[in-house]
């Protein structure tokens, strides 16, 4: 159980409970909702609240938010089992972990994956701890991306992470490119049941920004931003100007020198959810997206 405690500034003297919670706490609707069913689940001076009671400057809330393990997913049954790298931890506390996830390691089960996930690797990871937590992935990388993945402990984390997260990415394209540019094209997904996007102008507006830092006459490292979240947006991009990422079989074709697409999720940061401090990790570029860019 996570227990969080905030003390009422005076511009809530006389507000809500619930104003306080949703305001400067910056607790969902979701979690206070299942707060309220726990008996201790909102104190007021160490005394149980409702929501719809007043608040006095100096008032001090505290908030117990309970482990869910109805929502847990299976531990690992050994890291053995996956047969490859290992995730690795970048930075951890009580309400968030960070991993630099390999690229042969999905993040959530699927029919194609059943235990042998990041999700699987988390849950076992707490258990030689001693503890336990729903997987809540804060975003999401495709099994074939590696790099910084950021996983909430709890609701409230949760939550509060989902207002942003900074990502920096490497990508290999196979094609020259100098300088430095911004692909704005919409993309689109032509069959529901599929994974595919594709540009298209029925679909949602997405821009990439990025910066050759190595350039090749048929590759390139360059670095990645993103205004836009949509699914496969770098491949599906970088794809559509005719160079698709090294190795990605979905958007281009096999490679013999990476059994993956080249994309790696270098950088984040973020604010903490609890502390408010600035959250900075980095992964360094892995060994094989290293050796389609030696010598350029």
């Amino acid at each position: 159980m996570r227990t969080l405690t905030f003390t009422v500034p005076a511009e809530y003297q006389d507000r809500k409970v619930l104003h306080y919670l949703r305001g400067r706490a910056g607790l969902s609707s979701r979690v206070i909702r299942n707060l309220k069913t726990y008996e201790d689940g909102i104190l007021l001076g160490g005394e149980p609240v409702r929501t719809i009671d007043r608040l006095e400057a100096g008032d001090v809330l505290t908030v117990h938010l309970p482990d869910d393990p109805a929502d847990q997913i299976p531990p690992l049954p050994d890291p053995e089992f996956f047969e490859q790298e290992l995730p690795t931890v970048l930075y951890e506390d009580e309400d968030l972990i960070v991993f630099n996830k390999p690229g042969t390691i999905a993040v959530h089960p699927s029919h194609n994956h059943q235990g042998d996930t990041l999700a699987n690797y988390l849950s076992w990871y707490l258990q030689q701890q001693g503890r336990t937590a729903a997987f809540r992935a804060v975003g999401r990388l495709d099994k074939g991306t590696s790099g910084v993945m950021v996983c909430a402990l709890n609701a409230y984390a949760a939550d509060r992470l989902q207002r942003g997260v900074n990502k920096v990415y490497l990508a290999v394209p196979s094609g020259r490119y100098e300088g430095e540019g911004v692909i704005d094209a919409p993309i689109f997904r032509p069959d529901p049941i599929l994974t595919l996007r594709t540009v298209d102008d029925r679909g949602d507006r997405a821009v990439t920004r990025w910066e050759a830092l190595k350039t090749g006459e048929d590759r390139s490292l360059v670095r990645v931003r993103l205004e836009t979240g949509r699914t496969h947006q770098i491949r599906v991009h970088f794809a559509s100007l005719g160079t698709p990422l090294l190795g990605d079989t979905l958007y281009g074709t096999p490679s013999e020198e990476i059994a993956r697409h080249a994309l790696h999720c270098a950088h984040a940061d973020f604010l903490h959810p609890v502390t408010g401090e600035r959250i900075s990790v980095d992964a360094p570029l892995p060994e094989d997206m290293g050796r389609l860019v030696e010598g350029l």
